[in-house]
C-alpha cells in the first residue's frame, strides 16, 4: 500500500508531489463516501485522536473533527482557555499527559511559529498542524488545491493570484509552497506594506495593482485583513483597503475572463470581497468547506496507515 514519504503533516514544505497525489486521490474515495446516504467508515475504529487548539478556530477545529468521526476514530477535544496550560504546564508535558492516555494522533493549532516542529522532536506520536502561528496551514492548502483541480480540471499550469494579508497568513504560505510543488504560476497581490520582502524567493511574482493580477489569473483566492495579528497600522483605513483590494461583481464583471473566486474563511463580506461575488457561481467557497472534510479525513488516514498497533 502506498504510503506518504513524511511520518507527520507539520507543513506543505517537507512534502513531495507525490504526497500530495496520493492525498487527493485518497480524498477523492472519501469525498464519495461522504455524499452516500451514511457518511461513515469503519477504516480509524481503533484509533484515538486529540484536537489541541491553543488558538480560536470554529471552521478548521469542525471540519477535523467531523473528518475524524467519519472515519470512526474516538474523538477528545482540548482548549487551552480552560486548561492546565494557563497553570504554567509546558506544552511538552500537556502532550504527554494527552499521549498516557493511548492517544495515537495529535490534531494541533498553535500560536507559535514551528510549535509542531518542535513537538515532533519530542514526542512519539502522530503530528498534523492546524495551522502555526503566522506560518503554515497544509490542509487549508491541501483542500484549496483540491478545489482548484475539481474545478478546473489540473493545478499545474494554471495562473493562481493570492489576494490581501500575505504577511501574516500561514494560509498565503502554504498555498504558495502546494501550488508551487504541483506546476501553478503563483503570484501575490495586496499593499506593499502587507508582502512580505523575501516573497519573491520563494518564485512567486508581487502585483500591487488588482486588476492588472485579475486580468492575469485563472483563480483568485482572497484573503481576510488579520487585525488580530497587527500591532501597527499598515494601511489608512478599512475603506482605503476595501477601494483598492476589495473585489465586487461589477469589478468581476469588467474582466477578459471569468476568474474563479476562493477564500479560506471567515469572510470579511464587504472588505476582501462583497456578498454578490461571494454568493455567485464564480465562487467555489463552499466547495472549500466541503472539500476541507474530504481532504482532512485522506490526511488522518495515511498517517494511521503508518501506525503499528
Amino acid at each position: 500500500m502506498k504510503t506518504l514519504s513524511v511520518p507527520n503533516l507539520l507543513g506543505i514544505k517537507h512534502l513531495i508531489k507525490e504526497d500530495i497525489d496520493l492525498i487527493f486521490e485518497t480524498a477523492d474515495h472519501f469525498k464519495e463516501v461522504i455524499n452516500r446516504p451514511i457518511k461513515k467508515v469503519p477504516s480509524l475504529r481503533d484509533i484515538t485522536i486529540a484536537n489541541l487548539f491553543f488558538e480560536n478556530s470554529t471552521r478548521t477545529k469542525l471540519s477535523f473533527e467531523l473528518a475524524e468521526k467519519r472515519l470512526s476514530a474516538d474523538v477528545i477535544n482540548f482548549s487551552a482557555s480552560g486548561s492546565s496550560v494557563k497553570k504554567g504546564e509546558t506544552l511538552i508535558d500537556t502532550v504527554n499527559n494527552i499521549l498516557s492516555m493511548k492517544v495515537d494522533i495529535i490534531v494541533m493549532r498553535h500560536p507559535d511559529v514551528g510549535a509542531h516542529e518542535f513537538l515532533a522532536k519530542h514526542v512519539n506520536t502522530k503530528i498534523i498542524n492546524a495551522g502555526d502561528g503566522t506560518h503554515e496551514h497544509p490542509t487549508q492548502a491541501l483542500l484549496d488545491s483540491f478545489s482548484i483541480r475539481e474545478k478546473l480540471g489540473d493545478v499545474a499550469g494554471k495562473k493562481v493570484v493570492i489576494v490581501g494579508d500575505i504577511l501574516h497568513s500561514r494560509v498565503a504560505l502554504s498555498n504558495i509552497y502546494a501550488l508551487k510543488l504541483q506546476g501553478a504560476e503563483v503570484k501575490v497581490c495586496g499593499p506593499v506594506t502587507l508582502i512580505p520582502k523575501y516573497i519573491e524567493s520563494l518564485g512567486v511574482t508581487v502585483e500591487t495593482n488588482l486588476r492588472k493580477a485579475l486580468e492575469w489569473a485563472d483563480v483568485a483566492n482572497m484573503l481576510r485583513v488579520q487585525n488580530e495579528r497587527m500591532d501597527i497600522k499598515y494601511f489608512p483605513s478599512t475603506r482605503e483597503y476595501t477601494q483598492l483590494y476589495g473585489v465586487d461583481k461589477k469589478l468581476l464583471n469588467s474582466l477578459n475572463s471569468e476568474v474563479t473566486i476562493m477564500h479560506p474563511g471567515p469572510i470579511n463580506r464587504g472588505v476582501e470581497i462583497t456578498s454578490d461575488v461571494a454568493d455567485s457561481d464564480q465562487a467555489i467557497i463552499l466547495n472549500q468547506v466541503e472539500n476541507g472534510v474530504a481532504v482532512r479525513m485522506a490526511c488522518i488516514y495515511l498517517l494511521a496507515t503508518q501506525i503499528k498497533k
